[in-house]
C-alpha cells in the first residue's frame, strides 16, 4: 500500500490553465446554487441569498487560487516532488478548507444557532463538488497527455525502425570501392587522408572498408539519419553502436565493442552530441 502511495504522479503546475478552471468552477459552484438550491434559501430575504451565493462561490474562487496558483508559484520544490499521496492529502486539505470558509461565512451570516447537522453535510458536500470536478479534469489531462505521448512514442519507433532498416550508398571515386550497407550496422566512419574508413557489423563481425571520398561527403550521405553524427573533424559515429563514454580534458572518447579504435567528441560537437544522447 505504501508503495503504491509513493509512486510519483505529476502535479498540474500549468499556471493559466488552473486560472481558468478557477474561473469556470467557482462560476459552476455558482450557478448550482443558483439552479439546484442545496441550502434552503427560499426563507431567506434577495439580500441574503446574494451574500450566500456570491460569498460561497467567492470562497471557492479564493481556496482553489491559492492552492493551484500562490502556493504552487512560492514552494514550486513541494510540487515537484509529487506522488499519489501528495495528490490524495492535497485534495483532502482543499475539501476541508473550502468546507471550513462556506461553514464560517454561513454561521456568521445567519448564526451558529441556526445551522444544523443536515446543513454541515450539505455544505461539506458544497465543497466536495470544486474537488471532485478538479479530480476529473486532472484524470482527463492526464488520459489525453498520455494518449498524445503514446502516439508520438509510436511514430518515433516506426521512424526509427525504418531509418535502420534503410540502406546507406558510399560512393567513391573508384566505382569498385562503393559500399552499400544498412544504417543500423554503420558503425563510425573516419577520415583518412584522401579516404575515408568506413567500419560496419555484419553477421557480428566488425569489418573495415576503405573508400575513396571525403568526411564532408560522407556527412551530406548520412544526415537523414539522426542516430549517426558527426563528432569530431575526423569522425562520424553510430550512436547506437557506443559502448562507453569516457571524458578528458579535450572532450569525450567513445568506445565500441568489437571495435580496439575510439572515437573522438571534441569540444565544438559536444553541446550537439550531448543532445542527441
Amino acid at each position: 500500500m505504501l508503495k503504491f502511495l509513493n509512486k510519483p504522479y505529476p502535479f498540474n503546475d500549468d499556471l493559466r490553465h488552473n486560472a481558468k478552471i478557477i474561473f469556470f468552477i467557482s462560476l459552476g459552484v455558482l450557478v448550482f446554487l443558483l439552479i439546484f438550491q442545496p441550502i434552503e434559501i427560499n426563507s431567506f430575504s434577495k439580500k441574503e441569498i446574494f451574500y450566500l451565493v456570491t460569498g460561497i462561490a467567492a470562497s471557492t474562487f479564493l481556496v482553489l487560487s491559492l492552492n493551484l496558483i500562490v502556493l504552487p508559484s512560492l514552494f514550486p520544490k513541494i510540487f515537484n516532488v509529487w506522488n499519489i499521496k501528495r495528490e490524495i492529502i492535497w485534495n483532502i486539505w482543499i475539501l476541508l478548507a473550502i468546507s471550513s470558509i462556506d461553514f464560517l461565512f454561513y454561521s456568521k451570516l445567519f448564526g451558529v444557532i441556526d445551522i444544523t447537522f443536515f446543513d454541515i453535510g450539505k455544505i461539506v458536500l458544497l465543497g466536495l463538488l470544486p474537488v471532485a470536478v478538479l479530480i476529473t479534469i486532472n484524470q482527463e489531462r492526464l488520459l489525453r497527455s498520455h494518449l498524445k505521448y503514446a502516439q508520438q512514442l509510436n511514430k518515433k519507433v516506426i521512424e526509427s525502425k525504418q531509418q535502420k532498416e534503410k540502406l546507406i550508398h558510399f560512393e567513391s571515386d573508384y566505382k569498385k570501392d562503393n559500399l552499400i550497407i544498412k544504417s543500423d550496422s554503420l558503425i563510425l566512419i573516419k577520415s583518412a587522408d584522401n579516404y575515408i574508413e568506413v567500419y560496419y557489423e555484419s553477421e557480428d563481425i566488425v569489418k573495415k572498408q576503405m573508400i575513396r571520398s571525403s568526411l564532408k561527403k560522407a556527412e551530406e550521405t548520412i544526415r537523414d539519419f539522426d542516430f549517426i553524427i558527426k563528432c569530431h573533424r575526423t569522425f562520424i559515429v553510430n550512436i547506437n553502436h557506443i559502448k562507453e563514454i569516457q571524458g578528458n580534458s579535450q572532450g569525450y572518447k567513445l568506445d565500441f565493442k568489437n571495435l580496439d579504435s575510439p572515437a573522438l567528441v571534441s569540444q565544438k560537437y559536444i553541446k550537439d552530441f550531448n543532445k542527441i544522447i
